[in-house]
């Protein structure tokens, strides 16, 4: 044992004065891997900022809320047969609540019904373009999950009345009113004046595809009032009793709508319940596809890199025959010479994989700082995974002309000219 310490220390000390010795010929050699640690490290930050940035939009949506809509939400909405069906009434809530409240142990706990559209919100000479506008009940707080920048949601007789009131999503609010105070503000949304009685606090996008912050709640009867006949959509969110038990209060939701809708035991759902899962699916094979080519990228780097250390140490073997030869001839045994030339292709690719990092790191603090709100992240697991594969690489690279040395005959290897 304290045979091979003294070796393994001789084998890094050798290792060393050689790197020193051909610096400019160690650094080409180390650039595959360089490129190949960033290409590693990269990869994992991507793929990690896209499961961080999908599982924040998820949560957004919600894990315990199924949606009833009139379209499924991967479906095409021109498709006729789903423009054909009728369209979800947000008196349906009400029938869907009576259903609940009389079924014991139901696994559904709240129906509340929406409408959306998109519209402009115009304060003086500020403007917010196409903000999306949702109508809903004063019921909604039991099922969303938000917190408030400033003032309060609208109460029970505001959302029955009518009233003209309106809650803020802090982008909106930013824009319309700079850092002055919008509440007890009003602004004009559609042509029609609403009182500002509240901000939402940030809450963040979707998928950096549509941010929740863009919007404006107001009451469902002064929306249906309003804006009830200009391209708005309706649905009815739920919100279930047990988010660990969903597909069965999906069953269940699928059933009481059936009777909600009046539907015959042969007639076909003329509606879609959706929720977050629905998404997952449709983008799992978007994220495998992206891991896929990452992968694939990663390993042709990794690939040239290990191609050119093990050529280089091929090299350096041959420039050292007579080296070799003499250390053989002076005792040195088999395992020696491998272990001098494995550590050295070790040490290559290992002082490639620590520049790799570094780069990456560097690529990924200009990145953060140009997109703040990118979900990126540079773990130490993508460090740890970077040097191992460094490691493996020179070991995979370097063992054949380390065993190739070793196995020189040494009288030949001296002869060597």
């Amino acid at each position: 044992m304290l045979r091979l310490r003294f070796e393994f220390a001789e084998s890094c000390k050798i290792a060393y004065a050689q790197l020193l010795a051909n610096r400019t010929r160690s650094f080409l050699t180390a650039l595959g891997v360089i490129i190949g640690i960033i290409a590693v490290t990269l990869m994992g930050t991507a793929i990690g900022g896209i499961n961080t940035g999908f599982n924040r939009s998820m949560a957004l949506l919600g894990d315990d809320i199924l949606y009833v809509n009139k379209h499924p939400w991967a479906s095409d909405r021109d498709d006729w047969e789903f423009r054909n069906r009728r369209d979800i009434k947000s008196e349906s809530a009400d029938r869907l609540q009576t259903i609940i409240d009389a079924t014991a142990r139901s696994g559904l706990l709240k129906a509340v019904p929406t409408a959306s559209t998109f519209k402009n919100v115009v304060r003086g000479d500020f403007q917010a373009s196409n903000v999306f506008t949702l109508g809903t009940t004063d019921e909604y707080m039991q099922i969303a999950s938000l917190d408030f920048r400033d003032g309060r949601f609208f109460n029970a007789t505001e959302s029955r009345g009518a009233r003209g009131v309106c809650i803020l999503g802090c982008d909106v609010a930013d824009a319309l009113f700079q850092e002055q105070s919008a509440i007890d503000q009003t602004v004009t949304l559609g042509g029609e004046k609403f009182r500002v009685i509240g901000i939402f606090a940030k809450q963040g996008s979707f998928l950096g595809l549509f941010s929740f912050d863009n919007q404006i709640v107001v009451p469902l009867s002064a929306f249906r009032k309003f804006f009830a006949k200009k391209n708005s959509e309706s649905d009815v969110r739920v919100k279930v009793r047990d988010k660990e038990h969903l597909e069965e209060a999906k069953a269940e939701l699928t059933g009481d709508m059936r009777r909600v809708r009046g539907l015959l035991p042969d007639q076909e759902d003329d509606f879609a319940i959706s929720a977050q899962e629905s998404f997952k699916k449709t983008l799992d094979p978007i994220k495998t596809g992206i891991a896929l080519a990452g992968l694939f990228i990663t390993g042709l780097a990794l690939f040239v890199g290990a191609i050119g250390i093990m050529n280089i140490t091929f090299v350096s073997v041959r420039e050292r025959t007579k080296e070799i030869g003499t250390r053989k001839a002076l005792g040195a045994r088999r395992r020696t010479i491998l272990l001098q030339f494995l550590i050295e292709a070790v040490s290559i690719c290992l002082l490639g994989g620590l520049a790799g990092l570094f780069f990456s790191y560097a690529l990924f603090e200009v990145v953060g700082a140009a997109f703040p709100n990118f979900p990126i992240e540079f773990s130490l697991n993508l460090v740890l995974v970077g040097l191992l594969v460094s490691v493996v690489t020179g070991v995979v690279s370097g063992f054949a002309p380390a065993w190739s040395a070793s196995r020189l005959d040494p009288v030949t290897a001296l002869r060597y000219e």
